[in-house]
């Protein structure tokens, strides 16, 4: 049982370095008419618990579409690293001002320009139920070469393992 606990921690661990070097991810929602949706979002917290936060206008289309159907999906993806992470979970509106101060970060302004106090600003809250992440063995080197080699012979290459997590 000990082990099963390491191993979860350990792949708990690596979800998060992981998404600690991607950092910008893309956040799939579920329209009104029932379509996935996604955009690019910058995660606000490296530091990942189970939550990770966005900064997002409470008006817009991310957050109605939250409210209607709060299951979402949250994919990084590491070029770098050949790393991807998809996380499932349930979102929400969960402005906090101290937590806001907490995360904020000046790079933001871009977007809300009045900074914290930009009117319509709120925090978008994604618990995570589940996470899989794929590590893919070698560097670039390798996995062009692996692609080739699939290319020419009609054999996948090898793209690395899956790990799921629960949370």
């Amino acid at each position: 049982m000990a082990d099963d606990a390491t191993t979860i921690t350990d792949a708990r661990r690596r979800v998060t370095e992981l998404i600690r070097d991607a950092r910008i991810c893309m956040l799939t929602t579920i329209g009104v008419d029932g379509r996935m949706l996604s955009r690019p979002m910058g995660l606000q917290a490296a530091e990942f618990d189970g939550d990770l936060w966005f900064f997002a206008y409470a008006d817009s289309a991310k957050m109605r579409q939250v409210r209607v159907n709060p299951e979402v999906n949250v994919a990084f993806s590491d070029q770098r690293h050949h790393a991807w992470v998809s996380i499932s979970g349930t979102a929400q509106e969960a402005y906090d001002r101290a937590r806001a101060e907490q995360l904020w970060n000046p790079v933001l302004t871009a977007w809300f320009p009045d900074g914290l106090d930009t009117p319509g600003l709120t925090l978008l809250k994604v618990h995570a139920s589940s996470a899989e992440y794929w590590d893919s063995p070698g560097g670039t080197v390798v996995n062009l070469l692996g692609f080739a080699k699939a290319a020419v012979t009609g054999t996948p290459p090898n793209l690395g393992e899956n790990h799921e997590v629960t949370y």
